[in-house]
This record gives structure tokens, sequence and C-alpha cells, in this order.
């Protein structure tokens, strides 16, 4: 039994040290609502969308992630409402969050707009004993057997932006409030913790002519003591319904996409990680498929006058 929890702690502890608890993913750009409650009603419609990620094809276990959103504003604009639902597995692990962010849209002058958000909800993290090979097979506390634990999680965020959409910058901090994760029983000690972590992310279109905008992007991450990582992204844009570009992820790897909109509400985007790290010896890429719908809109005009 002690040696079980010893495992459980040096696992989460090692998650908790060298890399992120949350999901990440290479269209942050077109779906960074996940990343930052505030942007909830940023734009006049709900919108919904669902990224599918795929990671590291090839190794076995490797990193699944599934993250469905929904946010849009309230009929006044001043407010925003949505919700938040994700798993991410890996192996015998699994985490899955749901949340829910309320944010408020101050109108700073005519073009420019900045929202302050919050987010609550509850993380559940599972161990499924079945899927694990022990060294002493008569050690059997975790086999056929389901680990589970759920903690309360809440986040903030802050996102200023232009009404016009021509560009953003937004900070935010998910996991606050660092609570323990303690499996099997409330008196058992625990060294594993949830990390606070530090996204910003920026964007901003050019426009080359009637036709065609370019939109460089980045997303910035930080969890402690884990390294600094960042994206680099690009978008070629054509009337706004197709796009192409490519992303750089520091000591990651290189994405490659391409997006299309239907009927101006339903968008599908593809991207293609190129694995940098040695993983690449095993692992032929990873997959992402992003799907959104834009629903319920509100009248543009007169914005101005709502926001006020």
């Amino acid at each position: 039994m002690k040696r079980i929890i010893t495992l459980l702690t040096l696992f989460f502890s090692i998650a908790n040290a060298v890399a992120q608890q949350l999901p990440h993913y290479s269209n942050y750009m077109l779906n960074d609502y996940p990343m930052n409650p505030a942007i909830g009603g940023s734009n006049p419609y709900f919108e919904g969308k669902s990224n599918n990620r795929y990671q590291w094809i090839g190794i076995t276990d490797a990193p699944r992630t599934y993250i469905l959103s929904v946010n849009g504003p309230t009929k006044s604009l001043k407010m925003g409402l949505g919700g938040l639902l994700f798993t991410d597995i890996v192996g015998p692990t699994r985490r899955t969050g749901l949340y829910f962010s309320y944010a408020y849209h101050l109108k700073m002058n005519d073009k420019i707009r900045l929202s302050m958000g919050i987010s609550g909800g509850i993380l559940q993290f599972v161990v499924d004993g079945s899927k694990i090979t022990l060294r002493d097979p008569s050690d059997a506390v975790l086999t056929n057997n389901l680990q589970s634990v759920i903690i309360p999680d809440f986040g903030a965020g802050v996102y200023a932006y232009s009404t016009d959409k021509k560009w953003y910058v937004g900070v935010s901090v998910p996991q606050i409030t660092q609570n323990r994760i303690k499996f099997f029983d409330s008196s058992t000690s625990s060294l594993s913790k949830l990390a606070t972590h530090f996204y910003a992310t920026a964007g901003y279109k050019f426009n080359l002519n009637d036709d065609f905008k370019i939109e460089p992007s980045t997303c910035i991450k930080y969890v402690k003591p884990a390294p600094l990582q960042f994206d680099l992204g690009l978008r070629a844009i054509y009337k706004d319904k197709l796009w192409i570009g490519g992303a750089f992820r520091y000591l990651d790897a290189v994405s490659a996409m391409i997006g299309y909109t239907m009927q101006e509400n339903i968008t599908f985007a593809y991207s293609y990680d190129f694995t940098t790290t040695a993983i690449k010896k095993y692992s032929t890429g990873t997959h992402e498929l992003m799907i959104g719908i834009k629903f319920h809109q509100h009248e543009n005009k007169g914005t101005a006058a709502r926001m006020e």
C-alpha cells in the first residue's frame, strides 16, 4: 500500500514540477476562451467550439485531449457567460474539468473594451489501476481498482480588445487556489497540488487588401518551476473564410494549420504538430481538429450605446 501511495505521489509531483496540469492545444488563436474567462462574451454572439487533440501518434497511451466550450454575451453586451468541459487522458490517468465563467466588459472608448472575468468549477483526477502493471503482483491494491478525487478550482483573467476584433491582449491565472490532490483517504499526506498557471495571449490582424489579412499571434505559458513556454503563430486569411498558417512552440513542436468557415457560422480547423524533441524518434506527430459554430447573435448596431 505504501509503495502505491508513493508511486501516485511521485507521479503527480512530477506532473506538477515539469509539465502543465491543464491541457494545451495548437489552435489557441481560434479558441482562446478556455484559457481566459474574461474572453467570454467578447463577441456579439454565442459560440460553441470543440477541440480534439491526439498527441504523439505512435506512442502507446499518449495524451488525448477533448475540449468543449460555449460562451456569449447577455443582451446588453455588457456581460459574458460561458462554460467549459475538458478531458485529458494519459495512459491510466484522466483529468476532467467542468467550469463556468462570468465576465464584465467595460467601454474604454468607442473602439476599445476591457473585460474582467472569473471562473469556478471542479477537477476530477482518476487513476485506473486495471491499466497498471505492478512490479510486485502480490501488491494488488490498484488492480482493477479505480481511484478518484474531486477538488474545486478557480481562475481569473483580464482581456483588452478592439470592437472590430483587429487586436487583443489577455492575461489569465487558472488554478489560483492550489488545492491539494489526495487519493485513498483524507489522512494520507500528499505533496501533489494544483499548480497556478499564468497565460498571456496577444494577436493583431493586418489588412493587406480587401481580400487578404495576416494575423501574427502569441501565447505565453508559465507554471513554476517549469521553464517559460511560448507559441508564435501566423495565419494568412482570405476573405475571412479560408486560412493557412503555422506556429512554433518553444522546446516542443512546429505546427501547420488550415481552416475554413462555411456559411459564416460553422468553422473547421485542422493542425498537425511536427515534434522537435527526442520524442520524434517514436512518434509521427500530433493531430488536432477544431469545430466551431456561432448561434444566437445579437444585433451589432448600437453596440457602443449598449456598452455605456
